[in-house]
């Protein structure tokens, strides 16, 4: 009898942890079902409470507030021991511990393996399939699983854009049944950034990579990073590793090789259960950092993508004889006919179904941990080996230390960089006095990131030049263009001096243990009031909190005392001042008399385009907007159509091409309510704003709409020129600014333009050449009210990336122009100043922009 209960404990347990289905209503992946985010949570929340082989942890807030969940699931003695196991995973990972340690470590400890849901909401299935992976890991007693659970520990995301989830689900919800029932949102599924959520993963603007970078960097350093996508190449069913070329030098070959050695088992798995359609080499390349599953490269960690067909609960069928020849576009194509090592069990079509894309993305989560549950020791040693490697410099160039000195343009964005480095992980110390190093003197303040730490693949990546090799179709061809960015180097980006020393050096520093605060800022009194200087970004957040309470301020004209033309005066004194200070690390400088020679601001309103047609550089925008305080307001097509525009004292365009903004969605493809643009009407209102005083803003591919509708005097250099002729994917370009003019005020004279297939202008005049070359003798035209703001360089261009014939078709051609146009202005940007919230040295450019319209204007008397 004693016997037959214990037989029967288990199973009565078993029958007690909820399926999904229990929950949900439906089994994941039925035909137009799917789970919304409570839903989930409330799956998740009762396997937690009904297993002990499962925890929940809350790790943060979403953008708009949602819980963001973290399941460990294992066996019920390692659940118990999750610390152990942590601090197991950590030393390993940081490598500090001796070769024997590390050695008894592995045998101890557990791999660590992370498992999400995804981040792109209109990306369904692996969200909806990891309550099922959940359930049956935490249950199911087959060998396998047993062994998964006694080797592993997982750590299960549901999902990383709760906020989007709720969108798309609700979107697809609501059209079910109509035309649209198979289209996604018109709203970006993030709040702000969209599908870039999965391009913030060294910057952390965003909390939700904050927070899971958190978890991966400095708390779990999970071996084997897994980011669930969709979808796949038409006609396939799962994209999986190995990746295509170029692989980034600064990644250890280890993690390379591991990351190809987990693809290859996947691959075999689906070929032993009879699942075709898995494709690999293709498109994704491990060269670009920022990624979800980019970064963990540089950590010595394995990452790995997936992307698998079918995003949508409707079903759909792929006729069999209208199988093509060809899969794949772009950066390369495969035959369909199983003749490519890497596209060997071709799926020939028939009926597709959202339980499809359930099933393979749970074999492939199945694959991973099983072949992790296998090599559980292999995985351990390995990252510590990559980790003793980095440390020793075996494997990347040999240097000591990177220093980033406190006379900085602008010091605030040293310490956010310190704290970009920390969050992935990074050691940095401060230095506690005066050193010097390299034959330089470098004050008590400066930053300190000594190289030889596990995870200097990351901490050189961040730091030094990319040089993405040139890669063509075939030789002399079209370049074969980047997996997204060919550079990113962020000192470059944020206007940094850093200085790499390669010879050991002594200084007193301690060590930053956790996010690093902004240097209280200094004040001085004066009668008048106070000045502050135009150089750093802060400043501009901290006039427009002063604007919004009341105080007046203006902007210097001329250069005196504390003054340098451009700098703010704040009127009066006042304790906001103090606090301001105190927050954002600002030096208030008293004066005592008003120093005149002055223009007085008004508070911005800023009027931001936002097209039915998800854009990613208008959501960039409004957080940028959000994140420094101004006063902003959504602009639809009728509302540029219909509203008094004259109330903004600036309207931006953001980047996006014209055809969208003219025309938006065509009707019948999505509803009523979301299809057109602004139409001629809506440009006619933008045109009548601006030459009744308004400031026109716009960035990139939005510019050259109004070069055309309004006519005005300048061109796009680069528009209809062939790729084999020039070609800039995703690079940093140096750029020449005249800091003398109003809209470049607090500028440095040279910063990293941020170059995505991006524009050069140059300004129209009429020639008088006339035959032979000769020059009529006739009197000249008026100069075009054209006011060149910033230049691409004339020699030199690229600071990190990859460029084609740059010198000759961009050198010394204008990035930044001011148009005078009727009684006001259009700014056009030839690039995105605020791109991915990254270039913080060309954010100065927009906030003088916008502060260009809200000048105060004086009235005059007949």
């Amino acid at each position: 009898m004693k016997a037959l209960v214990l037989i029967l404990l288990p199973i009565t347990l078993l029958a007690q942890i909820p399926k999904p289905v229990d929950v949900f209503g439906f089994e994941p992946g039925t035909d137009y079902k799917l789970a919304d985010y409570t839903q989930l949570q409330d799956y998740y929340k009762k396997l937690d409470e009904a297993s002990d082989r499962v925890a929940l942890t809350e790790i943060g807030k979403t953008t708009l507030g949602k819980p963001m969940l973290l399941l460990m699931i294992s066996s019920e003695g390692n659940i118990a021991g999750l610390d152990k196991y942590r601090k197991i995973s950590k030393d390993m990972a940081l490598a500090k511990i001796d070769e024997a340690t590390a050695i008894q470590n592995s045998k101890q400890g557990k791999a660590i393996i992370w498992i999400d849901g995804g981040l792109h909401a209109t990306e369904r299935a692996p969200a909806q399939m990891l309550p099922e992976l959940a359930y049956k890991v935490a249950t199911e007693e087959s060998d396998e699983m047993q062994k998964i659970r006694e080797n592993v520990i997982l750590l299960l995301m549901p999902v990383m854009n709760p906020d989007g989830l709720e969108i798309v689900v609700d979107w697809y919800k609501k059209n079910l049944g109509t035309p649209y029932e198979t289209t996604g949102p018109p709203i970006l599924y993030h709040h702000y950034v969209g599908h870039d959520n999965n391009r913030d993963w060294f910057m952390n603007n965003m909390p939700e990579s904050y927070h899971v970078n958190e978890m991966l960097y400095n708390t779990w350093y999970p071996q084997v990073v897994y980011n669930h996508h969709q979808s796949s190449p038409a006609w396939a069913r799962i994209f999986l590793p190995p990746f295509s070329d170029p692989v980034n030098p600064n990644i250890h070959p280890g993690a390379t090789t591991g990351t190809n050695l987990i693809g290859t088992a996947m691959a075999n798995r689906f070929a032993m259960k009879k699942m075709p359609g898995v494709i690999s080499h293709l498109t994704f390349s491990m060269w670009w950092n920022g990624g979800m599953r980019t970064v963990p490269y540089y950590h010595n960690m394995v990452g790995i993508l997936t992307e698998t067909g079918h995003t949508t609960p409707t079903p759909r069928r792929y006729p069999p004889d209208s199988l093509p020849k060809e899969l794949g576009r772009g950066r390369g194509k495969v035959p369909s006919n199983g003749t490519k090592i890497f596209y060997p069990y071709p799926w020939k079509g028939g009926d597709s179904r959202f339980r499809d894309a359930i099933d393979y993305t749970f074999t492939a989560s199945m694959a991973v941990l099983d072949f992790a549950a296998d090599r559980k020791e292999e995985y351990l040693y390995n990252i510590y080996s990559m980790g003793r490697d980095a440390i020793e410099a075996t494997i990347l160039e040999d240097f000591y230390a990177y220093v980033i000195p406190t006379d900085q343009h602008d010091f605030n964005e040293a310490t956010n960089l310190v704290n970009i480095l920390r969050q992935g992980g990074i050691e940095i110390h401060q230095a506690t006095s005066d050193f010097k190093a390299g034959g330089k003197t470098y004050k008590s303040g400066s930053y300190v990131a000594y190289g030889a730490q596990a995870f200097r693949p990351f901490l050189v990546d961040m730091m030094e030049k990319q040089k993405y090799p040139d890669k063509r179709a075939y030789p002399g061809g079209p370049p074969i263009p980047p997996y997204d960015l060919a550079g990113w180097t962020l000192p470059y980006q944020m206007g940094l001096k850093v200085d790499k020393i390669k010879e050991e050096f002594e200084a007193k520093t301690a060590e930053i243990t956790g996010r690093m605060s902004y240097r209280e800022g200094k004040v001085s009194r004066g009668n008048y009031g106070y000045a502050l200087s135009a150089k750093t970004n802060h400043s501009y957040k901290a006039i427009n909190q002063l604007l919004s309470d009341g105080v007046k301020v203006y902007r210097a004209t001329a250069a005196s005392g504390n003054l340098q033309v451009g700098d703010f005066i704040v009127e009066g004194t006042t304790e906001r001042v103090d606090q301001l200070a105190k927050d954002l690390g600002l030096d208030f400088k008293g004066l005592k008399n008003d120093p005149g020679d002055k223009v007085e601001l008004s508070r911005p309103k800023v009027g931001l385009y936002k097209s039915w047609v998800a854009n990613m550089d208008e959501g960039w925008t409004r957080w940028f907007l959000t994140e420094y305080q101004f006063d902003w307001d959504t602009l639809h097509d009728n509302d540029i159509r219909e509203r008094d525009l004259q109330q903004y004292s600036a309207i931006i365009v953001p980047d996006q091409n014209p055809n969208r903004i003219l025309n938006g969605h065509v009707p019948g493809n999505m509803p009523a309510a979301f299809t057109g643009g602004i139409g001629l009407e809506g440009t006619l209102k933008l045109q009548e704003y601006t030459k009744a005083g308004g400031t026109l803003i716009a960035f990139d591919k939005a510019s050259d709409l109004f070069i055309e509708q309004f006519g005005l005097p300048v061109r796009n250099v680069t528009k209809g020129l062939d790729d084999q002729k020039f070609f800039i994917p995703g690079s940093l370009i140096r750029t020449k600014v005249k800091t003398d003019h109003p809209l470049a005020y607090g500028m440095q004279g040279e910063v990293a333009s941020s170059f995505n297939r991006s524009r050069a202008f140059k300004t129209v005049v009429k020639s008088n050449k006339g035959e032979g070359g000769t020059e009529y003798t006739v009197k000249r035209p008026p100069k075009p009210d054209v006011e060149v703001v910033a230049s691409y360089a004339k020699e030199d261009l690229l600071m990190s990336g990859w460029a084609l014939n740059e010198k000759r078709y961009i050198g010394g051609k204008a990035a930044m122009v001011r148009i005078g146009h009727g009684g006001g202005e259009v700014i056009l940007f030839a690039f995105r100043p605020q791109f991915r919230g990254q270039p913080r040295a060309t954010y100065k450019l927009v906030f003088n922009s916008i502060y260009s319209g809200s000048t105060v204007k004086e009235n005059s008397s007949d």
